[in-house]
């Protein structure tokens, strides 16, 4: 592709719909400035040879033009002498280097037409670089805020669950003092009364069958005891 056509795709192009398909706008925007600066480099570089020749043909122009009117001068200078032959002689080589002279300035029209068609398509394309690298810095602004605000997020995010968590293990705490009260209720009360009444009962029995066997060895002991 020359690079004229390239610069007339560019420029051609529309950078938002070429955004808007891109998977990653950030990289296509810096495709597209990279693409921009380099072809402005190249058609600028293809710009000066343009330039350069144009002189050079302005430069032709004048000298073929000084070399038409010489010879018009000769053929006036040879008719004062008689010397019509010379004169016509003279006029045949003015016409000769006239259609030269009308070829270098059909030659200069066209550069000329070319440089101004040139120079339009370079300040479309130089604000078409501007519009992208605008849009570049606005990206770029964007994604900041965006990476600001998913940053924030997380935080109240981390905030509210640190919040919710420390509700959580206040209740918890809440529930541990109730369980705690509720048991302390019932210190003391794991042995049921009716045991507590069989113990004590036991140990009166046993204190009876002491006595009653203390009074039956008294009595075994007395005299005419059977």
């Amino acid at each position: 592709m020359g690079i004229f056509s390239r610069m007339t795709d560019i420029i051609n192009s529309n950078i938002n719909a070429l955004l808007d398909q891109a998977e990653d706008p950030e990289k296509m925007i810096r495709l597209i400035i990279q693409e921009m600066e380099d072809t402005l480099v190249e058609v600028r570089s293809s710009s000066a040879k343009v330039l350069a020749d144009r002189k050079a043909a302005a430069r032709r122009l004048e000298q073929v033009e000084a070399e038409a009117r010489s010879w018009e001068e000769k053929a006036r200078l040879a008719i004062t002498r008689g010397r019509e032959d010379l004169a016509r002689a003279a006029l045949q080589e003015k016409h000769a280097i006239e259609e030269e002279v009308e070829a270098v300035q059909g030659e200069l029209k066209a550069t000329d037409e070319h440089i101004e068609h040139l120079n339009t398509e370079v300040a479309q394309l130089q604000q078409k670089l501007n519009d992208a690298k605008a849009k570049q810095k606005a990206l770029l602004m964007r994604g900041k805020t965006v990476e600001s605000r998913i940053k924030v997020k997380r935080q109240i995010h981390r905030e509210a669950l640190d919040g919710a968590f420390q509700r959580f293990e206040h209740f918890e705490r809440r529930m541990d003092n109730l369980e705690s009260q509720l048991e302390s209720m019932d210190v003391g009360r794991d042995v049921p009364p009716d045991l507590a009444a069989e113990i004590d009962a036991l140990a009166g029995d046993e204190r009876i069958n002491d006595e009653l066997d203390r009074i039956k060895s008294e009595m075994s002991e007395k005299p005419g005891a059977s």
